[in-house]
């Protein structure tokens, strides 16, 4: 059954550059801490961890505490998302 609710939270997750960033930087790396991501998309770590909750709301990616760092990755059924995120927008 098509669920209208998982639709809308995955079209807000895509409708961010900053968020997309995050995701093409995921499917390079495969999995990141919140403070590299925050580096590597040139904001905070607390409006990245924001970014990556809206992610993790729809789905998209899964994160795991280890020690005082969160570490995140693309759902593994979700794989194929960033390549085809790169080709749209590169």
């Amino acid at each position: 059954m098509y669920n209208l609710k998982q639709n809308e939270k995955e079209q807000k997750a895509f409708a961010n550059k900053k968020r997309l960033e995050i995701l093409i930087y995921l499917s390079k790396q495969k999995e990141a801490s919140v403070s590299s991501i925050a580096s590597q998309i040139k904001l905070s770590v607390r409006s990245t961890s924001r970014h990556l909750a809206v992610l993790r709301l729809a789905e998209i990616v899964d994160r795991e505490q280890r020690g005082p760092e969160v570490y995140y990755k693309i759902e593994t059924q979700l794989q194929t998302i960033p390549k085809n995120l790169l080709d749209m927008i590169g």
